[in-house]
C-alpha cells in the first residue's frame, strides 16, 4: 500500500488559523458508511446521532505549555527548548532543542528568573543524546531540593512555557490559545499536542448528550511530537509509530463491556482515543483497564475492535491520522469526503471543522 494513496489537493487557504468563535459552531461532516451518504452539519447536531446508552469516549489530557525560552549559562546564547516528555525521574525531561549545536553534553541552560512568580530560578543541564538526536535533561533550582522543585514544575512550565501550536498555524501563540487549544475536559497534563476532536465541545454539549443517556467514558493518551512528523517512507507497512503514554481507568473499561454486552456504540472522540481503545482490546472485544506505551499503526485493513464510530477533524496529506480515518471509513468514501470538504471550504486541521464517521 502506498504512502501516495492518501493524498489529497488541500489550498493552503484552507488550514485553519484561528479557532472557531464558538467551538460547537464548527461545521461537521457525517459519513454514512452503510450508504455511502454525507451530509453537511454543525458540530452541535452531533446529539442527534448518538443515542441512549452509547458511549462516548474522551482524551483528558491535557496540553502542556512545552516551548521554553533558554540560555547558555556560559554565552548567553537563546536557545528554544520543546518539552517531549519526563523520564523516569520527574526533574529528566527528553526535549528537543534549536539549535542543536548549541546544546551539547555538558550545556547548562538558564530559563526565566527568580522574579517569575514561582520564586524559583529553573536551571537545566543537558546529560544526554540519544538515537534520534534530542536531548535528555535534568533541570534544577539553586537553593532548591529536587523534591520541592518537582512538585513546582508543573507551575513553573506553565508560567515561562508557551503553548505548542502547531506548524501550520502560523503565529505566535496568543493569550486566548492557552484555553482554545486545550478540550473543556483537559484534567491530566502531559500532551505537547491537543486532541483536537474534542476542541469542538462545550460543556453544555456534554451536557446534553448525558441527559439524553449518553455514557462519557475517560481515558488518557499524552499527544507526542510524533503526531507532526511526515511519513518517509514508500509504502505504508514499512512505516513505524512513534510510542505514546496511555491510561484506561477500570471504571472505563467496565462502561465499555458493558455496553457492549448491551449492544449499543462506541463513540472514539479523535485518532488519540481510537488508538487507545484498540490497543487494549482482545480479539474477542473485551476492552481491559490499565496503563502503558502504545505503538498501534492503524490503516486500511484493520479490522476494528472497539471502535464503531469516530468524531475527527481533518488531517494532513499522508499522514498517520488519515491512514487511522481511512481504515474505519474506507479509503475511497473519505478520500471521497475530503474532496467534499474542500469544495465546499471546510475549515482544516487542529483550529478546523470536525468530520463523524458512522
Amino acid at each position: 500500500m502506498l504512502v501516495s494513496d492518501f493524498d489529497y489537493a488541500l489550498p493552503e487557504e484552507l488550514i485553519a488559523q484561528e479557532p472557531c468563535a464558538l467551538r460547537d459552531r464548527s461545521r461537521l461532516l457525517v459519513v454514512h458508511r452503510a450508504s455511502s451518504c454525507l451530509e453537511h452539519r454543525w458540530f452541535y447536531d452531533l446529539v442527534e446521532y448518538v443515542h441512549a446508552g452509547d458511549v462516548l469516549v474522551l482524551n483528558e489530557t491535557r496540553v502542556i505549555p512545552a516551548r521554553l525560552t533558554g540560555y547558555r549559562r556560559d554565552t548567553g546564547t537563546s536557545v528554544e527548548v520543546f518539552l517531549l516528555r519526563p523520564l523516569d525521574h520527574p526533574l529528566v525531561w527528553e526535549v528537543l532543542v534549536r539549535p542543536g549545536k548549541k546544546a551539547r553534553v555538558g550545556a547548562e541552560l538558564l530559563f526565566g528568573s527568580e522574579d517569575n512568580g514561582i520564586g524559583l530560578k529553573l536551571e537545566g543541564r543537558v546529560c544526554q543524546v540519544n538515537g534520534e538526536g534530542n536531548r535528555i535533561i535534568q533541570f534544577r533550582a539553586p537553593g532548591t531540593t529536587d523534591q520541592v522543585l518537582a512538585a513546582k514544575l508543573a507551575g513553573i512550565f506553565d508560567e515561562l512555557g508557551k503553548i505548542p501550536l502547531p506548524p501550520y498555524i502560523q503565529r505566535a501563540p496568543r493569550p486566548e490559545d492557552y484555553q482554545r487549544y486545550q478540550t473543556v475536559y483537559a484534567r491530566e497534563a502531559g500532551s505537547v499536542a491537543a486532541p483536537t476532536a474534542g476542541l469542538h465541545f462545550t460543556t453544555e454539549l456534554l451536557t446534553q448528550l448525558q441527559q439524553k443517556g449518553v455514557v462519557l467514558a475517560p481515558l488518557v493518551l499524552h499527544v507526542g511530537l510524533g503526531t507532526f512528523r511526515p511519513v518517509k517512507v514508500t509504502e505504508v507497512e514499512q512505516h513505524r509509530m512513534h510510542t505514546e503514554y496511555f491510561k484506561v481507568p477500570d471504571s472505563t473499561a467496565a462502561m465499555l463491556n458493558q455496553a457492549r454486552s448491551a449492544g449499543s456504540r462506541i463513540f472514539a472522540v479523535g485518532t488519540t482515543t481510537a488508538r487507545v481503545l484498540e490497543s487494549v482490546t482482545d480479539e474477542k472485544g473485551k476492552i481491559r483497564a490499565g496503563e502503558g506505551w502504545t505503538d498501534i499503526f492503524l490503516y486500511p485493513g484493520y479490522a476494528f475492535k472497539a471502535v464503531d464510530s469516530l468524531v475527527t477533524n481533518f488531517h494532513l496529506p499522508r499522514s498517520t491520522l488519515l491512514m487511522l480515518v481511512c481504515a474505519l471509513g474506507g479509503r475511497e468514501l473519505i478520500l471521497r469526503a475530503y474532496q467534499e470538504a474542500v469544495a465546499k471550504q471546510y475549515r482544516f486541521f487542529s483550529y478546523g471543522d470536525a468530520m463523524l464517521i458512522v
